[in-house]
């Protein structure tokens, strides 16, 4: 997808030299392979620092809550349904926006790359169509992307934007793919493999909250781990603290999740926290025919009462 750089400065410029829009947000290269960096733009001859590839996968939608001015930015498939998300949710105006669409077909996931190359210093990584050459001391390998991407990627179903003034490249074609796989494989374990599988999966985290911090549903004014009355999750680092924060972080987001996998590429010990929310995603789109971002005309299901709502909970 690096193809797209050269139009994204193109339309970046244009917008900001014809004053549609007071700042652009996108990515720049990063210091470091596979770890490109969000930066905002107001100035049209700063235009040539921007840049894409597979491996710009943070949600810029976290740099747009509650600001004022007039906002061109990049989006996905996934970001752009949490531009709407926001939109619904009053953390920034439509008008205020200026949406670039990306077709993505899938970020990579850096650290199955280094794990690939783990005896040896990853120093470039050159993307070419759907292949990428990884470079090092000693070394140099092609490899295929699509064996290499982020696992939300791999099962996305909305590569295109949804919401978009303007395209940099023509739509890509949609995966074909059973919906919610993964979620059905757990389904299938019995309560204690459950526990046993969650507890496993959360023991090394170390409670930073780069999770919640790279969400961009996470706006909260104070979270709820920083409330101290009531305090509703202790701080330590506690097997039944860590569940809870990891649960009531999950279920805060049902029903708007986009799963754009930020969550999971900022977590420092590679914990993927994806798989709590995605059976909410598949909850909401079973029981109420929902999927996070595709509407600005309707509002999330857990936000509005219908009387022929799903209620078998209640007993």
């Amino acid at each position: 997808m690096h193809e797209y750089t050269d139009k994204i400065r193109e339309v970046a410029k244009r917008l900001l030299e014809e004053k549609r829009v007071d700042v652009f947000i996108g990515f720049k290269k990063g210091s470091v392979p596979m770890m490109n960096e969000p930066v905002l733009i107001s100035d049209p001859e700063r235009t040539g620092q921007l840049y894409w590839d597979s491996s710009c996968s943070l949600n810029l939608c976290n740099y747009l809550t509650r600001r004022k001015e007039r906002i061109g930015i990049l989006a996905t498939g996934c970001s752009s349904r949490n531009i709407i998300t926001h939109i619904i949710e009053n953390q920034i105006g439509r008008d205020q926006l200026y949406i670039v669409g990306v077709p993505c077909t899938g970020m990579i996931d850096h650290r199955a790359v280094q794990q690939a190359f783990k005896s040896g210093e990853i120093l470039a990584v050159e993307e070419i169509g759907p292949r990428f050459i990884v470079k090092g001391n000693g070394f140099e390998d092609t490899l295929e992307k699509k064996a290499f991407l982020q696992a939300n990627c791999a099962d996305c179903r909305h590569r295109n934007p949804v919401e978009y003034d303007e395209m940099v490249a023509d739509p890509v074609k949609e995966q074909e793919l059973v919906p919610y796989e993964a979620v059905e494989q757990i389904e299938g374990m019995s309560v204690e493999e459950k526990r046993k599988y969650f507890t496993e999966m959360i023991s090394p985290c170390i409670r930073c909250y780069a999770c919640r911090n790279a969400c961009p549903l996470c706006y909260c004014p104070t979270c709820f781990v920083d409330e101290s009355r009531p305090q509703w999750v202790g701080k330590s680092a506690d097997s039944t603290d860590t569940m809870t924060f990891h649960l009531l972080r999950a279920f805060h987001c049902a029903g708007r999740c986009t799963d754009c996998g930020a969550c999971e590429r900022a977590c420092p010990v590679g914990i993927p926290v994806c798989q709590f929310t995605s059976r909410l995603n598949r909850d909401a789109k079973e029981l109420f025919d929902w999927e996070a971002g595709l509407s600005q005309e309707e509002r999330p299901p857990l936000d509005v009462y219908k009387v022929d709502d799903y209620n078998e909970f209640v007993k």
